[in-house]
Formats: structure tokens, C-alpha cells, sequence
């Protein structure tokens, strides 16, 4: 008897000694985030029922598979703790490099008398022919009173900006020079910028975008002569940019 109740006291302390170990372990997707991007977690620890999660930005979660969305730049240190069932316990810990996004502001103004336009339709295309043919835009956006339309999530390519506003465009710009609706490449992570000049032109009442444009004042012109702001760092107000930017849906 007294062998059996020696044997009851004893297997739990058995039983607990010989659980498994937990091994705590997972993968971000994203690896390389933007701010405001989601990133999703998968966590695939073993021998494991509860878990937590810290983002390193002062956010947990109790969640198996969390996601999270960084509001700053920065690496952050992502830690996961995993928990058996008799409070047995293990750590991984992943480094997040948060980054700032890939914009690119577009200003349309026009040529000659450098004024902005407002409430023009930008509309960017990949490559020349499909900026010829009206085929495969990538997106669309309209510019604000000071003429700046804000674009974010795109590759890091050339673009074809076809504008378009009730008595502006740039289709005869396109047919001087192909690179006044050429954009610069795109360089990751940083602020890009293209000036769209435009034309002053009547395109009467009633017609499609690109029917019967015509330039009230027309001389021969190159793009080189144009002046293009160059690429650059993200300034103070890139969350507001960021907030207000016209995003490529994937």
C-alpha cells in the first residue's frame, strides 16, 4: 500500500520531467517591410499550446499566427515565447528591418507659363506601347490645388504618365519627346519625383481623352530642356505624403 501511494506521489514529478521541450521558432513575411505594410507572422514552434509575442515597438499578441502593421521605421526586435502545458518554456527572437516606403510625387504644370493644374487625371503605364494604345494602366490619381498627385507601391521601373485635365494634356509633348511622359526609374525607399508638363489645349465637347487635342501655342521642344527635381531622402512630412498617396493594388 504504502509502495502504491509512494507510486502516485512520485509519477506526476515523472510524468513532468519527462515532458518534451518546447522549441520556439517562426518565420516574417515580409522580411523587409515599409511602414504601414502588414506583416505576417507563421509561427511553427513544437511541443507548445501558448505563446506571446513581442513586436519590439511595444505591441503584443497572444495570437498563434499574429500579423502587424509598423508605424515608424526602424529594426525592431521580434520575440516569440513559447509555453507547455506545465509552464516549460523557450524564446526565439527574429530582427525586423522596417523601412521608409517608395513614393513618387508627381507635379503637373505647364510649359510654358509654369503654373500647376489641378484636378488633372495621371494615369502611369509600364511601357511606351501601352501608353500609346491606352492598354494596362497601373494606376490612376488626380492632382491636388498645388497640381501633386502622390503615388506609392510601385516597382522600381520606368513609367508612362499620360495627363489629362478638361484643358490640359500632354499628348503633344509625347509626340516631340518621349521623355517629357518618361519618368526617372524608380529607386526604392526613397521620395521620387517627375515634373508632367502639359500643354494649354481645347478639346472641345463631348470627345474621348485623346480625340481632337488641340495646343493653343506649340513650339519645338526637348525634355532635357525641362528641369526634373532630383530623387530624395523622405522630408518630415513623408507620413502625411504617405497617408494621402494613391496606392498600387497588388
Amino acid at each position: 500500500m504504502k509502495r502504491f501511494l509512494y507510486i502516485l506521489l512520485v509519477l506526476p514529478f515523472i510524468l513532468y520531467s519527462c515532458e518534451m521541450a518546447p522549441r520556439a521558432y517562426f518565420m516574417a513575411a515580409p522580411g523587409d517591410p515599409v511602414v504601414g505594410e502588414e506583416v505576417l507572422f507563421t509561427n511553427e514552434s513544437e511541443n507548445a499550446v501558448s505563446f506571446e509575442w513581442d513586436f519590439g515597438d511595444g505591441y503584443v499578441s497572444n495570437e498563434v499566427h499574429p500579423s502587424h502593421i509598423y508605424n515608424s521605421s526602424g529594426s525592431f526586435e521580434v520575440s516569440l515565447t513559447a509555453w507547455t502545458r506545465n509552464g516549460l518554456s523557450d524564446k526565439a527572437y527574429l530582427t525586423i528591418d522596417v523601412k521608409i516606403p517608395t513614393l513618387l510625387e508627381v507635379e503637373v504644370l505647364e510649359y510654358y507659363e509654369q503654373y500647376p493644374v489641378s484636378n488633372a487625371s495621371v494615369i502611369l503605364y509600364r511601357t511606351l506601347a501601352d501608353w500609346d494604345k491606352e492598354t494596362n494602366r497601373v494606376i490612376e490619381g488626380y492632382t491636388d490645388k498645388d497640381g501633386f498627385v502622390v503615388f506609392s507601391g510601385l516597382d522600381n521601373i520606368v513609367y508612362y504618365a499620360d495627363v489629362w485635365e478638361t484643358s490640359h494634356d500632354n499628348y503633344t509633348l509625347r509626340n516631340e519627346d518621349v521623355g517629357f511622359i518618361r519618368t526617372p526609374e524608380i529607386m526604392p525607399n526613397k521620395i521620387n519625383r517627375f515634373v508632367a508638363y502639359v500643354d494649354k489645349a481645347d478639346h472641345g465637347k463631348g470627345i474621348a481623352r485623346r480625340e481632337n487635342s488641340y495646343v493653343i501655342r506649340k513650339l519645338v521642344r526637348k525634355a532635357d530642356l525641362g528641369i526634373q527635381p532630383e530623387t530624395s531622402d523622405l522630408p518630415e512630412n513623408w507620413k502625411e505624403m504617405l497617408e494621402k498617396s494613391v496606392r498600387v493594388k497588388r
